[in-house]
């Protein structure tokens, strides 16, 4: 697990310069474990399908994660690293660190 998170985190940070290319961090956002979440504007809906709303700029979001779910109760911050990678940092733990851009849910 620390290996995994290393190796993502030097991946990040070598697509650090990457995000002011990035076009937004609009778009639907999944992890390796299968969790998702989208954004649209100052909208999202959490990996636990809670519609909230947040801070958001181009390249970057911020929310309160509700209880109950990946990063409960304390502030979840988002930063776009390039078109199809966001580096998630949530303050309580219990999300991974980098999520991938991914496509509508099918249902």
């Amino acid at each position: 697990m620390v290996r995994t998170f290393l190796r993502a985190l030097g991946l990040a940070l070598a697509l650090a310069p990457a995000a002011a290319l990035a076009d937004s961090i609009d778009g639907f956002w999944c992890s390796e474990a299968g969790l998702r979440l989208s954004i649209q504007g100052p909208a999202l809906v959490s990996p636990g399908a809670a519609r909230l709303s947040g801070n958001y700029s181009r390249h970057a979001f911020t929310y309160q994660a509700p209880a109950g779910e990946p990063g409960g109760g304390g502030e979840v911050r988002m930063q776009l690293l390039g078109e199809d990678m966001v580096r998630v940092d949530a303050a309580t733990g219990g999300m991974e660190p980098v999520w991938r851009r991914c496509g509508p849910p099918v249902s």
